[in-house]
C-alpha cells in the first residue's frame, strides 16, 4: 500500500462526529449547518433531476454553471473572469486535488498556512512536493513579513492559502494579501486560493480575492464552494478559476479524479449564485447572529472567545478561560463529561501546534446551540 495513505489516521472531524452519534452528544464538531438550506435551490435541484438530462454533463462544468460563476464573482468581488476560466469539481476538496497535482512538479517547495485543512499536506505529499509552514498564533493569527521569509527558497513554487481561515475564524487582512501577492510575484510562484468561505463573512465585512490583486490574475487559482455557499454541505459541487494557460492543465488534472459532477446540482449551484445580493446578505446575519448567541453563552459561563470575523466558527481560549487543560484532554473531557463534542484546534497543525484552543461550530438552530451551552456550563 502506498505508506503516505497507509499511515494516516481518521480525520479528527469524523472521530469526534462518530463519538458524538454514538453517545448522543451535541455536534458543535463538524462543520455543517443543521438547517435544511434554501428551499428555492432545494426546488431547482430536484426539477433538474426529473425534467433535465441525467447523463454525463461536460468534463470542465455545465456552461449554465461556468458563466454563473463568473457572473457572480463579477458582481460580488469586482474579478474580470470568463466562463471558460471555470472548471467545475465535485467540491472544493476536488478542486484542492486537481490544482495540487496539476501544479506540483516532485521537489517543489509549498508554502502552507497552519493551521491548516487537514487535506492540503497529504495531497502536497502525494505529489512530491515539500511542504514549508508558516505557524500562525491566536489570537491574531497573523501572517507576517518574517514567517514568509523563513519557508522562502529557490525552489518556492506554490502557495496555498485559505481565507477565510477555517478553523480560526479569521480574514487575511488586505496588509498580509499585499505581503503574500509580493512574496508570489518575487519568487514566481503560483497562489492556490482556497476561498470557500468568502460569503461567510460578517459585521459588514467582504472578502478580498487575492486574484484582484497586481501582478496576481495570471497566477491565482480560485476555489469556491457551492456547499458552503447555500450551506449545502453534502452537495460537493465546486469549481476553479484560472487564466487559461493554468485552466488548461487543471482540467486535465480533473479529468482524471472524478470527471464530472451531478448535473442537476450544477444547475441547481447555478441558479442560486444568480440570486440578489440581499439573498446573501440575509444568510449572512443569520449566520452573525448564531455566531453572537453562542458567544455571549460561552462568555456568560466563564469562557474566553476568540474574534470570529467569518466562517461557520469561533473558538475558546482554554488558557484565557481559566482551564488547566490542553485542547485535546478538554474536548476529550467535554464530550464524555458534559456530552457537547468540538474539535481541537491541534489537529489542524502538521507539527509545533497550539494546543490551548478549541472550535465550536455556530451553525446551528437556536435550541442546539442553547441546549450545548446548557451542558458547557459544567466546566473541569
Amino acid at each position: 500500500m502506498n505508506p503516505l495513505f497507509a499511515g494516516l489516521g481518521t480525520t479528527i472531524f469524523e472521530t469526534m462526529s462518530a463519538r458524538a452519534r454514538a453517545s448522543g452528544a451535541i455536534n458543535l464538531g463538524q462543520g455543517f449547518p443543521d438547517g435544511r438550506g434554501p428551499e428555492d435551490v432545494l426546488a431547482e435541484a430536484a426539477r433538474a433531476l426529473l425534467e433535465d438530462s441525467n447523463q454525463y454533463p461536460p468534463m470542465a462544468g455545465m456552461p449554465a454553471l461556468r458563466e454563473a460563476v463568473a457572473a457572480h464573482y463579477r458582481v460580488h468581488q469586482g474579478l474580470d473572469l470568463d466562463a471558460r476560466e471555470v472548471i467545475v469539481t465535485s467540491g472544493a476538496t476536488e478542486a484542492l486535488a486537481a490544482a495540487i497535482f496539476a501544479l506540483v512538479t516532485p521537489g517543489d517547495e509549498v508554502v502552507m498556512f497552519q493551521p491548516l485543512y487537514d487535506a492540503y499536506l497529504p495531497l502536497v505529499q502525494r505529489a512530491g512536493g515539500v511542504a514549508r509552514l508558516v505557524r500562525l498564533e491566536p489570537p491574531e493569527w497573523r501572517v507576517t513579513a518574517q514567517a514568509l521569509a523563513a519557508v522562502a527558497s529557490e525552489r518556492t513554487r506554490l502557495v496555498i492559502l485559505n481565507s477565510p481561515l477555517n478553523p480560526t475564524g479569521t480574514m487575511i487582512g488586505t496588509d498580509e494579501l499585499a505581503l503574500i501577492a509580493d512574496f508570489c510575484t518575487s519568487h514566481d510562484a503560483i497562489a492556490i486560493c482556497d476561498e470557500v468561505w468568502e460569503h461567510v463573512v460578517f459585521d459588514g465585512a467582504r472578502h478580498q480575492s487575492l486574484m484582484a490583486l497586481p501582478g496576481m490574475r495570471e497566477r491565482t487559482v480560485k476555489i469556491g464552494s457551492a456547499g458552503k455557499i447555500f450551506s449545502l454541505t453534502g452537495w460537493k459541487v465546486g469549481w476553479m478559476c484560472a487564466t487559461p494557460a493554468i485552466s488548461s492543465v487543471l482540467a486535465k488534472a480533473h479529468q482524471f479524479l472524478t470527471f464530472t459532477t451531478p448535473p442537476n446540482l450544477q444547475a441547481a449551484a447555478a441558479y442560486g449564485l444568480g440570486k440578489d445580493v440581499a439573498s446573501f446578505d440575509t444568510m449572512r446575519a443569520g449566520y452573525q447572529r448564531s455566531r453572537d448567541r453562542l458567544a455571549a453563552g460561552l462568555r456568560g459561563l466563564g469562557y474566553t472567545v476568540l474574534p470570529s470575523a467569518a466562517t461557520y466558527f469561533l473558538n475558546i481560549d482554554l488558557a484565557a478561560s481559566g482551564i488547566a487543560m490542553d485542547d485535546v484532554a478538554f474536548a476529550q473531557w467535554l464530550l464524555d463529561e458534559a456530552g457537547v463534542a468540538t474539535i481541537p484546534v491541534s489537529a489542524f497543525y502538521a507539527q509545533d501546534a497550539v494546543t490551548s484552543v478549541v472550535r465550536l461550530c455556530f451553525a446551528k438552530q437556536d435550541a442546539t446551540l442553547d441546549a450545548a451551552l446548557e451542558r458547557m456550563a459544567t466546566r473541569p
